[in-house]
């Protein structure tokens, strides 16, 4: 074994590859054939779209445990810990397993440099085809055509929402983006189009796989009911519940999930009471989530990052019934359309201040502030999630709210913080 830490492993990895992107499934797909290894899972769901993955993937590996199922999933990015990318019975897999699914990776690569994601994709099918789960749900990182988890075939294939992201990847219209997701899709397979308007490009996909896909507002549909609830149904069932995570898009979500367990025939023979109670406990750690800590501040954090959204975000905000002030603490990545993320929040916030992204591609909170002062006034700026903090606590009332938004590495950088 090259190395016996799993840090060692990630450090090594960033520097193996000169390309930190390098889209394409020619290298991964011959280290995944060497590696010869089993079938994935019985039935195997890959989750595409531009937001609302990570929830939809939470929905569907808690309400398949909780249903019976031995399932395993596989997210990116993670927040604290590298293992939380991968889980085996909502269990996160320990370094020891990732390290030696690491060196097998490398042992089957030979000259081929994979990309640190390559590497977590490989290492999540090889502790996923040696775990044999019933079910295993598979998340895009960027795109899905040439996205290394479309080596894959997926049983159903499940694209969220598709909006303006990732411009520099995968194109700057939401049908050339949506035409990169279609990439998952295979012929005849089984599908979840979770939005009442496909474009263009999709539809033209859809339909020339011949896929069997239900769409949004066609073959199923969700009402708002009143404190949260909705009623969701399609031709075959029905059911009352009300989604365990926060935020009207979150309706949307769990309906797209609801859709798919039909379409894959997990819901048949069970009783409304039966499928809704299977979502007890799930849960998705930085999509509009209460920290709870020991400071004694009204502490939100959330990884939306693009303009849809930022306009999910607002909503939320409604929802959650601020009596004092809205703060939100803003840091972003350089790709990001920060300008767009701002204005489609700065009806909702009180005061701006904004954190600097010590990482790869992370604006320094100068960059941030230039960028989007010509929008919002920025009150305040910080180069670390611990002077932010510490502000916070001097400055912020007990009904005040701090909401820290913008990247998955802002909501990093507070929780490892605390």
């Amino acid at each position: 074994m090259r190395f016996n830490t799993l840090d060692s492993w990630l450090n090594w990895q960033q520097s193996l590859n000169p390309k930190a992107i390098e889209l394409g499934l020619d290298r991964v797909r011959q280290v995944y054939q060497n590696l010869n290894l089993a079938k994935t899972a019985n039935k195997v769901i890959i989750v595409a779209g531009t937001n609302g993955k990570g929830s939809t993937v939470a929905y569907y590996e808690t309400w398949l445990k909780n249903s019976g199922y031995k399932v395993a999933s596989y997210t990116s990015p993670h927040l604290i810990k590298y293992n939380e990318r991968i889980k085996l019975n909502l269990q996160l897999v320990s370094d020891e397993s990732l390290c030696q699914a690491f060196a097998a990776i490398d042992e089957a690569r030979g000259e081929t440099l994979l990309t640190y994601f390559e590497f977590a994709t490989l290492a999540a099918l090889y502790l996923i085809s040696r775990y044999q789960p019933d079910v295993a749900i598979l998340e895009v990182g960027l795109g899905g055509r040439l996205d290394a988890v479309n080596i894959i075939d997926a049983d159903l294939a499940h694209i969220t929402p598709i909006g303006l992201d990732h411009q520099d990847w995968l194109g700057d219209t939401v049908d050339a983006i949506a035409y990169e997701k279609a990439g998952i899709l295979r012929q005849d397979s089984l599908a979840i189009c979770n939005m009442s308007k496909l474009p263009s490009s999709l539809l033209e996909v859809v339909d020339k796989l011949h896929c069997k896909c239900s769409i949004l507002a066609r073959d199923y549909n969700f009402e708002m009911l009143d404190d949260g609830f909705i009623n969701w149904s399609n031709n075959n069932h029905s059911v009352q519940l009300k989604p365990p995570l926060l935020g009207e898009h979150q309706m949307l979500n769990i309906s797209g999930v609801l859709a798919g367990l039909s379409l894959l025939g997990f819901l048949d023979g069970r009783t409304r009471n039966e499928i809704s109670t299977a979502f007890e406990g799930v849960s998705c750690a930085g999509r509009l989530q209460k920290i709870d800590s020991k400071l004694p501040i009204n502490l939100w954090v959330d990884v939306g990052h693009n303009e849809d959204a930022a306009a999910a975000l607002a909503r939320a905000i409604d929802g959650l019934n601020v009596s004092g002030r809205v703060y939100v603490l803003l840091g972003m990545l350089s790709d990001k359309k920060s300008a767009d993320f701002v204005n489609q929040l700065k009806s909702k916030v009180d005061k701006w201040w904004v954190l600097g992204l010590h990482c790869d591609r992370g604006l320094s909170a100068v960059e941030l502030t230039e960028r989007i002062e010509p929008i919002v006034p920025v009150s305040k700026t910080f180069e670390s999630a611990e002077k932010c903090l510490q502000q916070a606590v001097s400055s912020l009332n007990n009904q005040d709210i701090l909401l820290a938004c913008g990247s998955f590495m802002t909501v990093a950088a507070i929780l490892s913080e605390l």
